[in-house]
């Protein structure tokens, strides 16, 4: 009787390896973070909203079949800014393609617009959220496999371009 209890618990302990959920190549949340600053723009901000910065975080809910494939990815962004120019309007926010120094096309977008710009009247903001945003499952595969290649950028109404950005970094 041991000895069937040995091999089923071998058994149970070889199938619960290291695809496991809980392995980073099998986690179904991923969590990156970004320090923004203008001086990451290309070109680096000059003009008032050069004072800015903040911290950002891009978390994906992964849903992933049998083999681990990612089959569906939903994000959320939550940041928070500080020390831009008072009744600053924030009006994009995404995760681009590009390594630092190099601008690149936003792939994943938070959903705020020009048209339901976030007004900052003490030139703040904390904890904004953006939630529920679909992420294709090959661009939410490309961002786990290389997060360096890919930055966090917020647009102001000064800085239409890009107001402060960051690479993203897993955590």
């Amino acid at each position: 009787m041991k000895r069937y209890v040995l091999v089923a618990v071998a058994i149970l302990a070889a199938a619960c390896g290291s695809s496991s959920p809980s392995s980073p190549s099998q986690a179904t949340q991923v969590v990156f973070t970004a320090a923004l600053s203008p001086a990451n723009e290309v070109p680096p901000i000059t003009n008032a909203d050069q004072s800015g910065s903040g911290s950002g975080t891009f978390r994906m809910d992964l849903t992933r079949d049998g083999s681990g494939a990612i089959t569906a990815a939903k994000a959320t962004f939550v940041f928070s800014l500080s020390s831009f120019p008072a009744n600053s309007q924030l009006i994009l926010t995404h995760i681009h393609t590009g390594a630092a120094g190099i601008n690149g096309s936003p792939i994943v977008n938070s959903g705020l617009s020009a048209a339901t710009a976030v007004a900052m009247p003490n030139g703040s903001l904390v904890n904004q959220t953006f939630s529920n945003i679909d992420v294709t499952p090959t661009n939410a595969q490309l961002i786990i496999d290389n997060p360096s290649g890919y930055y966090f950028n917020v647009h102001t109404t000064l800085s239409p371009g890009g107001a402060a950005r960051a690479q993203l970094v897993r955590q």
